[in-house]
């Protein structure tokens, strides 16, 4: 079944996020740059004590105090403290929209960070002769793959065509953040295979599905020039837009207007193509309905034209996992992200842990799957346009990598390269790494390594900072995961036990990926 149902609520919300991000006064969190090194540390003899005791630095810089003068400038200018904190050193605040460019001009702030569950964050300000000198406040997942290093570097997916293929753009020609496509004619072509009928494409809503189209638009290639928002990374893009999917009743033709839009979209030239669309069970005929074992790459019909596309057509094909990650009657992949080729995008949290919901690769498969992943709250059908537009990038730095060497590339820049697995594939990709990777320059990060635990050695310890963020994936082979956890250093390593159900164990940190083998006498 295709995924739409799954996220129809969330739509509604993300709708309304938009809405109120930019018409209303929003709180903030304002990180302000240093502190007064004069001022005494906020803390008490006991606490001194209990540092020594652990070996730590009696007094430290989080201890003083936020800056009296930096409080007073903002408090001064109608922004109104909510909080303070001197660990972060930042007070939360409401801020009025009128004075977000102010405060972040300020010579004391840092960057702000809207306080918001959809996470956004102003990019580090870069150098006078980059981006304008634009600040830019990004969606997370912008920021997870360095958005500021293609921003940088001028790419934005000028020159490349997009096909979207989804369920219905209603609209898209009111949203703020997609105002550029229409004012500067991006929009190439239209088509409706579900209604043919259809004359306003844009206007006329059929089902409460017509708004998912518009959501994966905004992630491709969602901006606000006024406010300096921006949600998507392929802003200079032109796009063709297909409606494949109805959304109020679920049946195999949908799969058939799928393919006539493949054929419409190769037969323009577009070699870019987004479709956050899956089906596996749940069809309004229950005859309909897939199995697991026929998520193989081979056996539906939209795996055989997303098969073709990709071997034949030399379209690069950017499809979502899937949400069925939470199902277990089902967990793994939907069609056609179950086809060799493609590249089937899961999503993670802030940690870049699978969610729960991302649909996991199945363990009969020969090839990896997802390819790789990236934050998304709300879905796969959102963290497969951010992949997109990531490509965009790449293919306007590059027009002429074929989908072998763009997929391979993507999957390097990634995360857990080389040691991927059946949760996130190769991980959150990184623009710095990729646009490395197309100019064949080093990446300065240190390379992956292996750790063997010989067999009579229970426990391997892991060099980390003191109070990191550790992600650990247990899996009982080379690339499938048992269960996945999260753990924060208390001192300066991480202790791993030995698990007999556990083969390998792949350790994200933030600077290395490592991957640990428990040895038996079996290996």
């Amino acid at each position: 079944m295709a995924r739409i149902r799954q996220i129809l609520s969330l739509i509604i919300i993300f709708l309304a996020f938009e809405a109120q991000l930019l018409a209303q006064d929003n709180k903030y969190w304002i990180v302000l740059k240093d502190k007064n090194l004069k001022s005494e540390p906020a803390i008490s003899t006991k606490t001194k004590e209990n540092r020594r005791k652990l070996g730590l630095k009696e007094s430290q810089w989080s201890d003083l105090p936020i800056n009296n003068d930096y409080l007073s400038k903002l408090q001064d200018n109608d922004i109104k403290v909510l909080q303070k904190s001197k660990w972060l050193n930042a007070v939360s605040a409401v801020i009025p929209t009128h004075q977000l460019d102010w405060v972040v001009r300020l010579g004391f702030v840092k960057e702000i960070i809207p306080i918001s569950k959809f996470d956004l964050l102003t990019i580090d300000k870069p150098k006078p002769t980059s981006v304008n000198e634009e600040d830019i406040r990004v969606d997370f997942a912008m920021k997870q793959v360095g958005i500021e290093h293609f921003l940088n570097a001028g790419l934005s997916g000028e020159g490349v065509l997009i096909g979207v293929i989804d369920a219905g753009f209603f609209g898209a020609n009111d949203s703020q953040m997609l105002k550029h496509l229409f004012e500067r004619n991006q929009i190439l072509g239209v088509k409706d295979y579900v209604n043919p009928k259809k004359k306003d494409y844009f206007g006329e809503r059929e089902t409460v599905s017509d708004f998912h189209g518009t959501e994966v638009l905004n992630a491709i290639t969602g901006r606000s020039f006024k406010e300096k928002i921006q949600v998507g990374l392929a802003t200079n893009a032109n796009f063709y837009l297909a409606r494949t999917d109805s959304g109020n009743r679920e049946f195999r033709r949908e799969e058939d207007n799928w393919l006539a839009a493949m054929e419409w979209m190769d037969s323009l030239g577009v070699r870019l193509i987004n479709t956050s669309l899956g089906y596996a069970k749940g069809f309004t005929n229950p005859k309909e309905s897939y199995t697991p074992e026929q998520m193989d790459g081979k056996t539906s019909v939209i795996a055989k034209a997303a098969k073709m596309a990709v071997d034949e057509k030399g379209i690069i094909l950017v499809v979502s996992a899937g949400n069925e990650g939470d199902d277990n009657s089902w967990k793994i992949i939907s069609t056609p992200a179950d086809v060799d080729g493609v590249i089937a995008v899961g999503a993670t949290n802030e940690i870049s842990m699978k969610m729960g919901y991302s649909s996991i690769g199945p363990e009969f498969l020969s090839y990896l799957k997802p390819n790789v992943s990236c934050f998304s709250l709300f879905g796969t059908s959102l963290a497969a346009p951010v992949i997109t537009g990531f490509v965009a990038c790449l293919l306007q730095e590059q027009p002429d990598l074929d989908n072998r060497e763009l997929r391979e590339i993507l999957q390097k820049s990634a995360s857990l390269y080389p040691f991927g697995n059946n949760f996130i594939g190769y991980g959150v990709p990184n623009a710095k790494k990729a646009l490395n990777l197309l100019a064949k320059k080093s990446f300065n990060d240190k390379s992956p390594r292996i750790v063997e635990v010989n067999e009579n050695e229970k426990q391997v310890e892991i060099p980390v900072s003191a109070g990191e963020m550790v992600v650990l994936f247990h899996k009982k082979d080379e690339a499938h995961v048992l269960n996945q956890e999260s753990l924060k250093a208390k001192y300066n390593l991480v202790s791993l036990k030995r698990n007999t159900s556990i083969k390998q164990t792949t350790v994200l940190t933030a600077e290395e990926v490592i991957e640990i083998i428990w040895k038996t006498s079996t290996n």
